[in-house]
């Protein structure tokens, strides 16, 4: 294993911004991007507002002096609510659970401001409601509905959809990755400036599978409860997701269909899902601090984005795609928080706590492994640790600060490309993006490995695996 690795220590950057900033929400990236926000932005307290339905968080909110209002959006209100606090140049900064995106991207472009958020959410039961279909209630329709937000492609007001660590800042560490890897294996070239450009390059370099692979190994000195959901991050978002149908994008190289899998019968066609939890769906992966380990295969907007992104055409005909998931190991009181969470058939307990403080030591890993290519496998991301995570800003955790450096970045780049209308992670500048948020990142490092999904299988039981070709799903889910 080869490893490279970039100091993380670079000028800050301070950005000007004239308008007023409205956040929504206040959770644990809400408190955590708020001194961001204040550190880099040209933007004074009395210009931000919090709208939030939780008092959480209402101590560090004062502590800046900012103002919050405690209005639970609903479809009801929401226009009632935040019309009054929105004209034109603003920005809206959408981090709820249960408030529709596209509802507020809309009311955004209405009144010319700025919008971001990091995922595309439904109102209140939209991931759960049982007289919707699974493919209804995926991720994969949440995002056809707000890519058709875009209508015939007119000049609006920048709307950056689902920017936070994943999806968002994985997308821009796939670019990094496709470039090392290229100047790896000899092809020396200027970054791709165009979707089709970096689809290319994908193919050129046989990369057949992506995965979004994390490990937290971040532990506290109070552990889990029974009765009790504990999570490095918002505990609401990843039991929403998890109940989802488990999601990904699905390669041209792929052979075998998964069993219980499905099409939907709309939209880009890029992406596949099971019928069953994405929280219950696991699949093997790798990362450089961890090596092998299996992973929760939880529904992600980046999952369909990226597949969608790279993907080649002649016509109607898809001449390629990779295949592209996220592979999750939460902290390990999460891993048994969502043991209890199945066994009670998919039902939150009656408590939930958000580790912050209690967290004594570990390490998030999150980065995108890239398959296939004539390097066999190559992981670029951040390795964050809680120790250097509370020395770089208050109020976050290592989960959290890489999700709140990419919100930063995200809002830097709208502000700067304030005419884009909707976009993706993956149709943004990578280097800007990386430039803003490597600060807080860590270690950014890239290791290449010859781990394959086949590594030590069916070393105590014999097992049906597909020895031509170890990078197809077949050989990465675990049955």
């Amino acid at each position: 294993m080869n490893s490279l690795s970039s100091d993380s220590r670079l000028p800050l950057v301070r950005v000007p911004f004239d308008g007023r900033i409205v956040m929504i929400g206040f959770g644990s990236i809400g408190q955590g991007v708020l001194p961001l926000i204040l550190r880099h932005l040209d933007v004074t307290p009395d210009r931000i507002r919090i709208v939030t339905a939780s008092e959480r968080g209402l101590d560090v909110a004062a502590d800046y002096g900012v103002a919050v209002h405690l209005w639970p959006l609903t479809p009801d209100n929401y226009r009632q609510v935040l019309e009054p606090l929105l004209r034109e140049g603003d920005f809206l900064l959408n981090l709820s659970v249960d408030v529709s995106s596209t509802a507020l991207v809309q009311l955004a472009r209405e009144k010319g401001a700025l919008y971001l958020d990091t995922c595309i959410e439904p109102w209140a039961g939209g991931y759960t409601d049982p007289s919707l279909s699974p493919s209804e209630r995926s991720n994969y329709a949440l995002r056809e509905k707000a890519l058709a937000l875009r209508g015939n492609g007119a000049v609006a007001p920048t709307a950056v959809l689902t920017h936070g660590a994943n999806p968002g800042l994985v997308s821009h560490f796939v670019k990094q990755a496709l470039l090392d890897i290229a100047a790896a294996l000899g092809t020396v070239m200027p970054a791709p400036t165009t979707r089709e450009g970096w689809a290319l390059l994908a193919q050129h370099l046989g990369v057949k599978a992506i995965h979004i692979a994390e490990r937290d190994t971040q532990v506290a000195n109070v552990p889990k409860q029974r009765g009790e959901f504990v999570n490095t991050w918002s505990i609401d978002g990843f039991v929403g997701e998890g109940c989802q149908p488990a999601e990904l994008g699905w390669g041209t190289h792929e052979r075998h269909w998964p069993s219980g899998a499905a099409r939907h019968a709309f939209g880009c066609d890029a992406a596949i899902y099971l019928n069953r939890p994405g929280a219950s769906t696991r699949v093997r992966t790798w990362t450089p601090m961890e090596g092998p380990f299996h992973g929760f295969l939880v529904t992600h907007n980046e999952s369909i984005s990226i597949a969608d992104f790279y993907t080649l055409r002649d016509g109607a005909a898809v001449m390629y795609r990779p295949t592209v998931h996220y592979a999750y190991h939460p902290c390990d009181d999460a891993v048994l928080s969502v043991h209890e969470l199945a066994g009670k058939s998919w039902s939150q307990p009656p408590r939930q706590r958000l580790m912050m403080d209690e967290i004594v030591s570990g390490t998030d890993e999150l980065g995108v492994l890239l398959m296939g290519h004539g390097k066999g496998a190559y992981w670029y991301g951040s390795q964050l640790s809680i120790e250097e995570a509370r020395a770089l800003c208050p109020h976050n955790n290592a989960t959290s600060l890489q999700v709140t450096a990419a919100v930063l970045a995200g809002m830097i780049w709208a502000i700067e490309n304030p005419e884009a209308g909707i976009v993706e992670a993956d149709e943004m500048d990578h280097a800007r993006i990386l430039e803003i948020c490597r600060p807080y990142l860590g270690k950014l490092v890239g290791a290449y490995t010859d781990w394959t999904p086949l590594v030590e299988r069916g070393r105590l039981f014999k097992e049906d695996v597909d020895v031509t070709d170890p990078w197809q799903f077949k050989n990465v889910l675990v049955a």
